[in-house]
C-alpha cells in the first residue's frame, strides 16, 4: 500500500509539473506578443515598423466616441476663416518705389514670423519684396543642392502666387543692383521686433527711393508692431492713401495720417494681409507637406483621434524666463549651468534684464516656466483621458531630451514622435542628397600632468585656513560627450561645428513636420505658449493657425499660474492623492482655456506682441447664430473678441450636419457602453452648458499598464 501511495504522489506531481510547464510557454508567448505591442509606443529611433499591423492598425469595430473629450467647442463654431480685404485695396503696380531684400537669422518661430512682416512693409512702402534669405540653411554647408534658403522650407512658386495681388515679388535683385549689393553699395538695417510703421516711412523710405533698393537683417522673429506715425510728405501720402481707406486712419485737412498705436484697427487691412501669409502664401514645399499629411494619416489609421503636445522646453526659453533650477533634480546640473550661461549671455547682450540667479520656483508660481511633462501627463489624466491616448510630441528641441519625457511615457504609453511615425529612409529622403561632412567624434581633453596640476593649485590664490577648498563637483564621462560636453572644461560655448550647423538646418524641416501635425491634430496642449513677453514660439503660432482655420478644434490655452497654484496644492504627493475637488478644479480651468474666455484672455496677453498667435478679430468672420457672442473692448476701443464682420453670403451654410453627426456619435456611443473607455481610476467629467463635446476612441490592444518603457 505503501509503494502505491508513493506512486500516486510521483504521477499528480509530474502531473503538476506537466500544467506548470504548459502555463510558463503560454505566458512567454503573451508576454512576447504583448511585448511586441508595447515596444511599439516607444520613443525610440524607428526601426521598419509595418504601421499595418501596429496599434494605428484599423479596428472600426472597437470605434467609440466620447463626446466629452474631442468633439467641437461649440460657442466657437460660428467663426471662418475670412483675411480677404474689406476695402478698396488695389493691386500693386510695377512703378513701386524700389526692391526690399532680407537676411533672417533664427530658428522656426522666427522665420514664419518675419516674412509676415516683411510683406507688409513691403505693402507699406509699395515696394519689391526679393525672396528673403533664411540664414539657419545658409550657414549651413553642403546641404542639399535641391534646396536653397527659402526654397529649403517653403514654395516659392505659392509664395508669389498667392500674394500677386498684395505685393510684387521676385526671386532675385536686378543684375545692376545685385553688383551693387556685391561692393557693400546698398544701405542695409537692423530693425526691432518693435520698429513702427513711422520708422520705415520716416526713415526708410527716403533712402529706399533714392537707391531703389534697401537691405534687412531680421534676428527679432519681426520688424513692424507698434507705433505712431505722423506723415506730412504729400508724395508718402500718395502711396499711403489707397491702403489706409477704410482702416480707421485719420486724415487731417493739413494732409496728415495718425496711424494709432498697435496695428489693429487702424491698419487692419495690413493684419489681413499678415493673415494671408501666414495661413495660405507659406506653404511648405511638396516633400514636406507629403510626409506631414502621412504621419497624420498614420496617426489616424486606428480611426481614433491623437492629441498633439509640444513641451516647449528650449533652452531659449528656459534661459530667458530663468527657469534653470527646474532640471535641477530631474536631469543634472549639467543642464542647469548650460541655462544659466545662456541667461547670462542673453544679458550682456542687452536681450535681458535681470540676474543670472534667480529663483526658478518664483517664476514657475508666475506662471513663467513651462510646463514639465509629467505635469500636463497628471492634468490630461485629470481631464478624462485614458492612458491610452495617442500623445504626439512635437518639438525639434526638447531640452533636457528624451528623459524628460519618461514620466509622460509611463502615464500615457502610447506616446509618440516622429522617429516613430516615420521610417528613417522617409526623413533621409525628405532631407536630401548632401555632402558628407567629417566625423566630429568627441575629443577628450588632453590629460593634465602633476607638474601642471600644481602650478594651477599655486596660482589659484590664498583659500580659507584652516578648512580645505571643497571638492570639486565630480564630472562623469557621459557629461564630457555630446554638444554640451564643453561645459565641464571651458568657460565659453565654443562655436557651433560643422554638424551641428547641418542639425540646425535639419530643425527647420522636423520643426515643419511637427507644425502640420499639431495644426492637423484633434487636440493640441502647449507645455509652454507665449503670454506677452519673449519671441514668437511654436505653440502660439500653431493656436492662432488652429484659431483661424477651425476655431471650434479643441485648443488648450491654459494659465500657468493658476496650474502652478493648483499643483502646489499638491505637489508632495501628486502621483498619489490627486483627490476629486483638484480634478474638478483642473477640468474648469481646462474647459474655460478652450472656450471664449481662453481666447479673450490670450488676446490681451499675446495679441499686442504676436498678432499670429491670435488673429481675431480682423481675419475672421461670424455666421449668425442663435447665441449672441461676447463683445469685450480692450483699453484703447479696440475689439478682442466678439468685433468679427459677417460671414459674405457665400460662405453661410447650414449646421444640419454638424448636429447629424453629433448624434450619431451619440447613439453609437450609448448602443456600445461595454466598448467604451474606461477612465483608469479618474472619475468622468460632469456635464454642463460649458462642457466641450468630444470624441474618443480606444486602441485594439491592451498592455501591460506595468512595463517599463525602458526595458
Amino acid at each position: 500500500m505503501k509503494m502505491v501511495f508513493i506512486s500516486k504522489i510521483k504521477r499528480i506531481a509530474l502531473f503538476v509539473l506537466m500544467l506548470s510547464m504548459v502555463s510558463l510557454v503560454v505566458h512567454l508567448s503573451i508576454t512576447r506578443l504583448s511585448g511586441a505591442y508595447s515596444m511599439q509606443s516607444t520613443l525610440m529611433p524607428f526601426n521598419g515598423f509595418d504601421f499595418t499591423a501596429s496599434i494605428f492598425a484599423p479596428q472600426s469595430d472597437r470605434f467609440v466616441r466620447n463626446m466629452k473629450l474631442w468633439g467641437p467647442v461649440m460657442s466657437l463654431k460660428s467663426l471662418q476663416p475670412y483675411a480677404n480685404p474689406r476695402s478698396n485695396y488695389p493691386v500693386p503696380d510695377e512703378g513701386n518705389n524700389g526692391y526690399i531684400y532680407a537676411k533672417i537669422f533664427g530658428g522656426f518661430e522666427k522665420i514664419r514670423s518675419s516674412i509676415c512682416d516683411l510683406v507688409t512693409i513691403s505693402r507699406l512702402l509699395n515696394a519689391t519684396l526679393v525672396i528673403p534669405e533664411i540664414q539657419e540653411s545658409l550657414l549651413s554647408k553642403g546641404i542639399s543642392y535641391k534646396f536653397k534658403s527659402f526654397s529649403y522650407l517653403f514654395d516659392e512658386d505659392q509664395f508669389i502666387a498667392s500674394l500677386s495681388n498684395d505685393v510684387n515679388i521676385v526671386k532675385s535683385l536686378p543684375e545692376n543692383l545685385k553688383a551693387a549689393r556685391q561692393r557693400n553699395e546698398v544701405r542695409t538695417y537692423k530693425p526691432k521686433r518693435s520698429a513702427s510703421p513711422n520708422f520705415y516711412v520716416k526713415e526708410i523710405l527716403p533712402v529706399l527711393k533714392k537707391s531703389k533698393v534697401i537691405g534687412l537683417v531680421l534676428h527679432d522673429g519681426g520688424c513692424l508692431q507698434v507705433g505712431y506715425a505722423h506723415f506730412d510728405d504729400r508724395s508718402m501720402l500718395f502711396h499711403l492713401a489707397p491702403i489706409l481707406v477704410g482702416c480707421d486712419a485719420l486724415i487731417d485737412d493739413h494732409g496728415q495720417i495718425s496711424v494709432m498705436s498697435i496695428l489693429p484697427p487702424s491698419m487692419s487691412e495690413f493684419q489681413r494681409l499678415r493673415c494671408r501669409v501666414a495661413f495660405h502664401a507659406l506653404k511648405f514645399r511638396r516633400e514636406i507637406q507629403m510626409v506631414g499629411q502621412l504621419m497624420v494619416q498614420r496617426l489616424r489609421a486606428s480611426g481614433q483621434p491623437f492629441l498633439a503636445f509640444h513641451p516647449g522646453l528650449v533652452r531659449n526659453i528656459l534661459a530667458y524666463h530663468g527657469c534653470a533650477e527646474l532640471f535641477q533634480a530631474k536631469i543634472s546640473d549639467v543642464h542647469t549651468e548650460l541655462i544659466q550661461y545662456r541667461r547670462a549671455q542673453m544679458i550682456k547682450q542687452g536681450i535681458l534684464n535681470g540676474e543670472v540667479g534667480v529663483d526658478s520656483h518664483i517664476h514657475r508660481d508666475n506662471g513663467s516656466c513651462p510646463l514639465m511633462p509629467e505635469e500636463v501627463g497628471l492634468l490630461l489624466q485629470a481631464m478624462g483621458y485614458p492612458n491610452r491616448t495617442v500623445i504626439y510630441v512635437a518639438g525639434s528641441e526638447t531640452f533636457g531630451g528624451q528623459r524628460v519625457l519618461i514620466p509622460l511615457r509611463a502615464m500615457f504609453s502610447n506616446t509618440v514622435d516622429r522617429t516613430r511615425v516615420c521610417t528613417k529612409q522617409e526623413l533621409s529622403d525628405l532631407v536630401g542628397p548632401e555632402t558628407p561632412l567629417p566625423l566630429n567624434p568627441f575629443q577628450p581633453p588632453p590629460t593634465k600632468s602633476e607638474e601642471q596640476l600644481k602650478e594651477e593649485w599655486n596660482m589659484a590664490g590664498p583659500r580659507p585656513r584652516p578648512l580645505p577648498p571643497p571638492p570639486d563637483r565630480p564630472i562623469y564621462q557621459h557629461e564630457k560627450e555630446g554638444w554640451y560636453g564643453w561645459i565641464t572644461e571651458s568657460d565659453t560655448e565654443p562655436d557651433p561645428s560643422p554638424v551641428d550647423l547641418r542639425m540646425q538646418a535639419h530643425r527647420l524641416l522636423w520643426d515643419a513636420l511637427d507644425y502640420i501635425v499639431s495644426v492637423e491634430a484633434d487636440a493640441f496642449f502647449p507645455g509652454f505658449h507665449n503670454d506677452g513677453s519673449g519671441w514668437p514660439d511654436f505653440s502660439s503660432l500653431v493656436m492662432g493657425q488652429r484659431l483661424y482655420e477651425s476655431a471650434s478644434s479643441i485648443t488648450y490655452r491654459p494659465d500657468r499660474r493658476v496650474l502652478a497654484e493648483l499643483f502646489n496644492i499638491t505637489r508632495d504627493n501628486m502621483y498619489y492623492h490627486l483627490n476629486y475637488s483638484w480634478k474638478l478644479s483642473v477640468r474648469e480651468h481646462l474647459n474655460k482655456s478652450l472656450s471664449e474666455d481662453g481666447l479673450i484672455r490670450q488676446s490681451l496677453l499675446s495679441k499686442p506682441t504676436t498678432f499670429l498667435s491670435h488673429p481675431l478679430p480682423e481675419c475672421s468672420c461670424r455666421i449668425p447664430s442663435a447665441d449672441v457672442p461676447k463683445q469685450v473692448k480692450g483699453s484703447d476701443g479696440r475689439f478682442l473678441y466678439g468685433g468679427e464682420d459677417e460671414c459674405p453670403t457665400w460662405m453661410k451654410h447650414s449646421q444640419e450636419d454638424t448636429h447629424f453627426e453629433s448624434t450619431v456619435a451619440e447613439d453609437g456611443s450609448n448602443g456600445n457602453n461595454e466598448l467604451e473607455y474606461e477612465n483608469d481610476g479618474v472619475e468622468q467629467q460632469e456635464s454642463d452648458d460649458n462642457a466641450v463635446k468630444s470624441s474618443l476612441t480606444q486602441l485594439p490592444v491592451d498592455q501591460d499598464n506595468e512595463w517599463d518603457p525602458n526595458d
